[in-house]
């Protein structure tokens, strides 16, 4: 008999507010209320960072190239993005976070971690977090969605159950069964490239991933396969870190396909470049380094980085430094599987944008 003390549970919990930019915008202007509506440009080279509920059944989605949502949904309203409003109300939110307790990892100007283990006071994490809903709805007129869980994958999980405005609980003895039922496109941290592959391999839904082991998860996915492995058990030991200081911004993205020519890869950097420079500019940010990441179809990575002495001041700039990049990884026989753009030496977003860049390819 083992004298080893029982495993600790934990209680997190993972707000995320409904639509947030698009929101924000509806609960100011009455007239966009019931409306769908699109924050972002509407230009030719415009993307979209934000889309309503209203626009949601249209196929509208955030990232999302402006052309394309204007054509999917007719009626769509553009709005020309407030970071600065955005970002007054994400710090008024997060203010109400911190009356329940001070571990608080935001993830974005709309969603958040919160370990509420040792802060409790007598309370449920589940009451507690309906408590937090409630005063986000009267003190900013906005609807959060919550996620309760034992650790961080399962709780944001549960937040995505019932959006919008709702709550949902995983308690432990139910986590490891309800990750078995879901399909594994579901995952935080699965892409569409991702699930493809894992489709190719039979597998479909967490069970699939559940009944595959280690060694053919990490042959197959690399470093990515323990997590995987880890997650159709229900199984996330990552803390929650509070006010952790950012030292780069980036986003990577894996393709269903290899990509092996330049124009199918400067493609696929301008949503990544859109990304990176939209979380960069709400939170008032630049930086001077561009890296480039390439991982090629047998797992190997390179990156290549440019610096200059002038922060990045646009996404099409932002854009064009890293596709300025690509010929030093492209062609290439092996094919390219992944690429990624990160913005880093950052510093404050400069006043004046740079002028835009040109298309390198034409």
């Amino acid at each position: 008999m083992s004298d080893a003390p029982p495993e600790r549970i934990r209680r997190i919990v993972h707000i995320d507010m409904d639509a947030f930019f698009a929101s924000v915008e509806q609960r100011d202007n009455p007239e966009l209320r019931g409306r769908p509506v699109a924050v972002g440009g509407s230009s030719a080279r415009g993307v979209v960072a934000a889309a309503s509920y209203e626009a949601r059944p249209f196929g509208v989605r955030s990232a999302m190239p402006s052309v394309r949502a204007a054509r999917l949904c007719p009626d769509l309203i553009f709005v020309k993005p407030r970071f600065e409003v955005y970002k007054a109300v994400s710090t008024q939110i997060r203010g109400i976070f911190a009356r329940f307790t001070p571990l608080i990892e935001p993830l974005s100007l709309d969603e958040a971690y919160l370990d509420l283990t040792d802060h409790l006071q007598g309370r449920s994490a589940t009451a507690i977090a309906q408590d937090i809903r409630a005063l986000i709805r009267r003190e900013t007129g906005l609807t959060a969605s919550a996620g309760v869980s034992y650790n961080k994958f399962l709780a944001k999980l549960a937040s995505d159950q019932r959006k919008p405005d709702g709550l949902f609980v995983i308690p432990p003895e139910a986590g490891p069964g309800y990750v078995l039922s879901l399909p594994v496109g579901r995952f935080h941290g699965v892409g569409p490239a991702t699930a493809a592959r894992m489709e190719r391999h039979g597998i479909r839904t967490g069970a699939d991933l559940h009944r595959q082991s280690l060694e053919f998860l990490t042959a197959q996915f690399g470093k990515a396969g323990r997590h995987y492995w880890h997650i159709a058990r229900g199984i996330d030991h990552r803390e929650v870190r509070p006010d952790r200081e950012r030292k780069s911004i980036g986003a990577e993205t894996t393709f269903e396909h290899d990509i092996h020519d330049l124009p199918a890869a400067q493609a696929e950097l301008a949503p990544l470049a859109a990304k990176v420079w939209r979380y960069a500019e709400a939170r008032e940010l630049s930086g001077r380094t561009v890296t480039l990441k390439a991982k090629y179809a047998d797992f190997r990575i390179v990156t290549r980085a440019h610096s200059a002495e002038r922060p990045v001041g646009s996404a099409p700039e932002l854009l064009g430094r890293a596709v300025a990049m690509l010929p030093q990884v492209l062609p290439d026989p092996r094919g390219v599987r992944l690429l990624g753009i990160t913005l880093s030496a950052l510093c404050p977003l400069p006043d004046e944008p740079a002028p835009e860049q040109l298309d390198l390819f034409g």
